[in-house]
């Protein structure tokens, strides 16, 4: 089989039996397209290719300056490709089976304090109290409080927040139904100040006419019909520096980090904070497990008996 037909037969694949999001689909077909270009310049159908041309495809890649993550993940990529072509009868053999991926160094996660956490959140709920702000300028603050308290209280990646459809604010506040990666739904908890800041924001969204009916929690006019990610992270920034917080390390991110963070220094379980937090992998969180060993030392240090 030739190669672009094996790469259309593995993305369909991909997309009816596990249900990769349409990103991770197009993040596939570069990358596969890309190997394919490398082992035909060699002189190889890439559905052919030995482990000699997937290791000069890898060490070609280095050399054109590609990361250690990007460079493991078109490993990963290729990977699931040859499964496939196994799996098919296609191939008899697997040429990644012997490669190594490569080595990369995890940073740990930029995350802001409880106490900056407050006083974010603070600032956010004082400026809600305005009287005297335009009706515009309320409803937007209005909107900015209530996505920092059900970012800090659920940990949503920033893009299942800004698409929550409004249906999840009409229903039982006490959970939220979010429909995450790879079309994979999951329950989280929110906390009562999300419930009381979403509340309020949508009395004022509902009283509005032209958003009476917006099918999205947070509308706005755009070619999604919600809130762009970018302005999200634009007010946030703002009102991070309105709080006396340094805006370079603030992002929405940072907010998700700072939620699985502050669970687990105060006593939650890994696999827990996995769930909420929607990864599909245990090594995923693990990037967290620096919390833990800090708050295990502190229990030592602080209750052992023996403890200087």
């Amino acid at each position: 089989m030739r190669a672009a037909a094996a790469i259309e037969t593995f993305l369909e694949m991909m997309s009816a039996e596990r249900g990769a999001a349409q990103n991770t689909l197009e993040s596939y077909r570069r990358d596969l397209e890309d190997a394919a270009a490398f082992a035909s310049a060699a002189g190889a159908q890439l559905t052919m290719a030995e482990p000699a041309t997937i290791r000069a495809y890898l060490d070609d890649i280095a050399g054109r300056g590609y990361a250690a993550t990007s460079q493991a993940r078109r490993l990963s990529a290729l990977r699931q490709f040859f499964r496939f072509l196994y799996t098919e009868n296609i191939r008899t053999d697997d040429p990644t089976g012997t490669l190594d991926a490569p080595r990369k160094d995890r940073s740990l996660p930029k995350i802001l304090s409880e106490a900056d956490v407050e006083k974010l959140l603070g600032r956010a709920e004082l400026e809600t109290l305005d009287a005297e702000a335009p009706a515009g300028d309320h409803l937007r603050a209005l909107r900015l409080h209530a996505l920092l308290e059900i970012l800090y209280a659920t940990g949503l990646r920033v893009s299942e927040l800004v698409g929550l459809p409004v249906t999840v604010a009409r229903s039982d506040h006490r959970f939220l139904m979010v429909r995450g990666k790879g079309s994979k739904d999951r329950m989280v908890p929110l906390s009562g100040k999300a419930r009381t800041a979403m509340t309020t924001y949508l009395a004022v969204r509902d009283a509005l006419p032209n958003l009476a009916g917006n099918p999205w929690l947070f509308p706005a006019i755009s070619e999604s019909g919600f809130l762009a990610r970018q302005v999200f992270a634009r007010e946030l920034k703002g009102l991070a520096a309105r709080a006396g917080l340094v805006t370079s390390a603030i992002s929405p991110h940072v907010l998700r980090h700072a939620f699985a963070s502050h669970l687990l220094q105060n006593g939650a379980d890994l696999r827990a904070v996995q769930q909420l937090l929607g990864h599909s992998d245990i090594s995923t969180t693990q990037i967290y497990t620096h919390v833990m060993e800090e708050r295990l030392h502190r229990l030592v240090t602080e209750h052992h008996p023996l403890a200087d």
